[in-house]
């Protein structure tokens, strides 16, 4: 297991723990599945919530590529989330790029080094949403 997948274990588990708390962050487990492979994937995200959205960036902390977990929900959009101690079903969504900006701009002010993340790529930072629904019994 490469050191990544290895730390992302650590915080699924630690996520799952402590009732869907996670440090100070606001983070959320996405299960996606492969686009590829067809296999199950989870995968934790820092998100914004804004209403009964829920917003993610496919930002892979700066690096020039799209993380694989966007390709998958692009690929498969019906996807799981889990937040807080609820899971639910839902759709994912890659937001227009008016709302993208206006969505990507709120997460910088919250959190100052997604602006960082964009810095350094060419490609324009994806951003998904979800729409919260009635939780489903786990």
């Amino acid at each position: 297991m490469n050191e990544w997948n290895e730390r992302n274990r650590q915080v699924i588990e630690e996520f799952r723990t402590n009732g869907g708390q996670w440090g100070d962050r606001p983070l959320l487990l996405l299960t996606t599945t492969g686009a590829k492979s067809g296999k199950q994937h989870t995968t934790p995200l820092m998100y914004l919530e804004e209403g009964t959205k829920l917003a993610i960036f496919a930002s892979k902390g700066g690096e020039p590529t799209n993380p694989s977990w966007y390709h998958n929900l692009v690929a498969n959009p019906t996807v799981t989330i889990e937040v807080g101690n609820e899971r639910f079903e839902t759709q994912a969504s890659v937001v227009s790029p008016e709302e993208r900006d206006r969505l990507y701009a709120l997460q910088v002010e919250r959190f100052p080094f997604f602006g960082d993340y964009q810095d350094k790529v060419t490609r324009r930072i994806p951003v998904v949403v979800f729409e919260r629904v009635t939780p489903s019994q786990s």
